[in-house]
């Protein structure tokens, strides 16, 4: 059994930015656009795992598959995983990836490269990361940021020592900007989310610390350029710009 399914956990509840998912970018709603992107990938099933039946109708109009999960997770993982439990993946998917919504222009070469990376090395848990180009990144706090022992090559996936927001004393050559794309193994998966919620889990904002906490092993491959993410309507005009 080696299958892969690439989950995308969204919802219009969002604070900063209510009801992002389906703001349009050049004509097309932003989830649309990612569905694109991880269909592109072809390394198997898309899946949009939402609460909000809005979403869910707008993807099922544009030919993807959706399925609805309870609206009260914690993170988006928690959600992936309901919709792989759902979806009956048990039995034939050993590989699930969560795909952040929020990531309208990312390259899907990139996720097909995760994938790769995934097979051949033994993690719990891989993601990925791109250089920081612009130094404003390192003390801007929407931007979530992964701490190496080692500086990234193109073909490398190293377990990754730290994610933050902001820190303070940084070696910046081993800094990088993370990407908001997890490939779980099903059985870490399974694991993460009968973790409880970790201390540094809430007080950073980032799901990711939870399974740093609880000793899963997280690796990071390197992407050459970064996906602009969409945290606020000024963020929505830039990759609207981007991708015209």
């Amino acid at each position: 059994m080696k299958n892969t399914a690439i989950i995308i956990p969204t919802r219009l509840g969002a604070k900063r930015f209510p009801n992002k998912p389906l703001a349009k970018i050049n004509g097309v709603p932003m989830i649309i656009h990612v569905l694109n992107r991880a269909q592109e990938s072809k390394i198997g099933e898309v899946l949009v795992a939402t609460p909000d039946d809005e979403i869910f109708q707008v993807v099922k109009e544009n030919g993807g598959k959706a399925i609805l999960t309870k609206p009260d997770h914690p993170s988006g993982s928690d959600r992936v995983y309901e919709a792989y439990i759902k979806k009956e993946m048990k039995n034939n998917v050993d590989l699930i990836f969560n795909l952040q919504g929020d990531l309208p222009n990312i390259n899907s070469n990139f996720i097909s490269k995760l994938e790769k990376l995934m097979r051949g090395n033994d993690c719990d848990i891989g993601t990925l990361a791109s250089p920081i180009v612009d130094k404003d990144e390192i003390t801007d706090m929407n931007v979530v940021k992964v701490e190496m022992d080692e500086i990234l090559k193109d073909n490398d996936f190293f377990r990754a020592k730290d994610f933050f927001r902001i820190k303070k004393d940084l070696n910046h050559k081993k800094t990088y900007h993370h990407i908001g794309i997890y490939a779980f193994t099903n059985i870490a998966l399974t694991k993460y989310v009968k973790f409880s919620r970790s201390k540094l889990e809430i007080e950073r904002n980032l799901e990711q610390m939870r399974a740093m906490e609880n000793d899963l092993i997280i690796k990071v491959g390197l992407c050459d350029s970064k996906p602009l993410s969409v945290d606020t309507e000024k963020d929505l005009i830039n990759v609207s710009k981007e991708m015209n």
